[in-house]
């Protein structure tokens, strides 16, 4: 028993011949908690070696279902901190230390501005063989802040990503070694190299550290820099909240040529259609801006095609930024306007709505044009500019601003997509309630009108549709289709032709 303490070598029978039921790998759990929190002094290659192995039993393959039964749902959390933990009181001597278990593989070496030292894992994911590969790179730049040789450790995780998901019952599904980094303070960021374990092409990675406090995967930690079917490679900078890495696989990817086509050629036309809009405004403005009523009517329709026509634009250019290596900065521009040319969009819909209501319900000239006029552009502008600057101010300090694959608002981490879709749907409310209490007015036949009046009150009440719907946005009420049933293409392929063409139908229709 006097050798226990030393390597803890005395456990290590017993656990390996536990079968690996729930209520064992939390007993183990519990234990490797204990030894990294009572064990103070140094750790030598002997006692990481015995960690290790009481580690691999039940980080086996064989074991990963079983996770999901340990009444603790943090079980797996503890166990990767605990390992880190003793990780970090390694010592390492002149010799590098390599202590490779099935599934846990830890390396450790010295480095210093004069040597370059890569760590290189290949390990094996299931029981049929099936290997990936890891890498971690230290920079020259990094190495040299560093003046004297210090010690640095890394630990890789095949299967602990698949435990996580389990226990933790995660939707995102890890796709690669999960490595654990731990460094000198004076190396502040690290490349990593990630082989995919699912290799299909659509499906996109997003980098991200594990957060230790929070005990979920955080894309703060890390940067994409560059990616292909095979491999990613990220960009991480560990702290004292991030110490393990890995990639994630992007849920409900979904892309299609179609789509791209339907996305690309609406727009040109929709492009053009503005612009020849715009231009046709101008040249019969003072022909059709005569009455206090005309004048508002198409101050809206020019600032709605004139805004849609900037987010058009600033939309082709996020999506030529978009991609595995972003430009962050530009990407971070580009989403910025076109958040807010496109809620300027729906914000001057609204304006329009609040003002077919305004002359519907109230007579129109009690207040003056001017304050009209400034009401209009403050909904029209001054709304969204307030969303957008709060959108962005709130959550790019902490990257979670842009979405990991593409300039546009993230979603996964941060919810910034709501700061659209919930004004956006909120303007659609409203703009159907506007198209509902247009036809109760217009649906009203003269008393004593022949059925030819009838049918032209049809005939107007279909106009007053057909105008409404793509200019007060309606269609846009479609998108709640492409949320709730993310993977249906149908649902997004007429979104985006009603949506492609809205001003091109819309704008032309009310001018008419």
């Amino acid at each position: 028993m006097e050798k226990c303490p030393v390597d803890l070598s005395c456990v290590i029978r017993n656990i390996q011949q536990s079968p690996r039921i729930p209520g064992n790998i939390a007993l183990v759990v519990q234990l490797l908690r204990n030894i990294s929190t009572t064990l103070t002094r140094d750790v030598d290659e002997a006692k990481m070696q015995s960690y290790s192995a009481m580690a691999n039993h039940i980080l086996n393959s064989n074991s990963i279902s079983n996770w999901t039964f340990i009444p603790d749902r943090n079980s797996s959390c503890v166990l990767l901190h605990s390992v880190n933990s003793f990780a970090k009181k390694l010592f390492v001597k002149k010799h590098p230390i390599n202590i490779s278990d099935a599934f846990i593989h830890t390396m450790g070496t010295m480095v210093s501005g004069e040597n370059l030292e890569n760590f290189t894992f290949s390990m094996q994911i299931n029981d049929t063989g099936d290997k990936v590969t890891g890498r971690v790179l230290l920079s020259t730049n990094e190495l040299r802040k560093v003046s004297s040789p210090l010690q640095v450790i890394s630990i890789a995780f095949p299967t602990l990503g698949a435990i996580l998901e389990a226990s933790l019952l995660e939707k995102r599904t890890v796709n690669g070694l999960v490595l654990s980094v731990i460094l000198p303070k004076e190396l502040e960021r690290i490349s990593l190299v990630f082989e995919k374990i699912s290799k299909l092409e659509e499906r996109k990675s997003q980098c991200v550290g594990w957060h230790s406090l929070e005990n979920r995967w955080d894309q703060r930690a890390c940067e994409m820099i560059q990616e292909n079917s095979q491999q990613a490679v990220c960009k991480c900078w560990p702290s004292k909240f991030f110490t393990s890495f890995s990639i994630l696989m992007s849920p409900n990817t979904l892309e299609s040529r179609i789509l791209t086509y339907i996305t690309y050629i609406g727009l040109g036309i929709s492009i053009c259609s503005l612009i020849i809009c715009l231009s046709i405004e101008a040249l019969v403005w003072s022909q059709v801006t005569k009455t206090e009523i005309s004048y508002l009517r198409h101050l809206c329709i020019a600032n709605i095609a004139a805004t849609l026509l900037m987010a058009d634009m600033w939309f082709i250019v996020a999506a030529f930024l978009s991609g595995p290596v972003t430009h962050h900065h530009g990407c971070v521009a580009a989403t910025f306007f076109v958040h807010f040319f496109y809620l300027s969009v729906f914000f001057w819909m609204l304006a329009k709505a609040l003002l077919i209501l305004y002359g519907i319900l109230i007579v129109f000239h009690t207040l003056p044009k001017s304050f009209l006029v400034a009401c209009l552009f403050s909904v029209g502008y001054g709304c969204p500019l307030v969303i957008a600057v709060v959108t962005i101010a709130v959550t790019e300090p902490g990257k979670g601003y842009l979405r990991p694959e593409a300039c546009w608002l993230n979603w996964d981490m941060t919810k910034a997509l709501l700061a659209f879709v919930v004004p956006a749907l909120a303007i659609v409310v409203v703009n159907l309630i506007t198209v509902t209490l247009v036809i109760i007015k217009t649906q009203r036949p003269a008393i004593g009108s022949s059925m030819f009046q009838e049918v032209r009150a049809i005939v107007r009440i279909c106009k007053n549709i057909a105008i409404l719907t793509p200019l007060l946005g309606l269609t846009w009420g479609f998108g709640i289709a492409t949320v709730i049933d993310v993977h249906s293409l149908a649902f997004h392929i007429i979104f985006s032709l009603l949506n492609a063409f809205q001003v091109s139908s819309g704008g032309w229709s009310d001018g008419i």
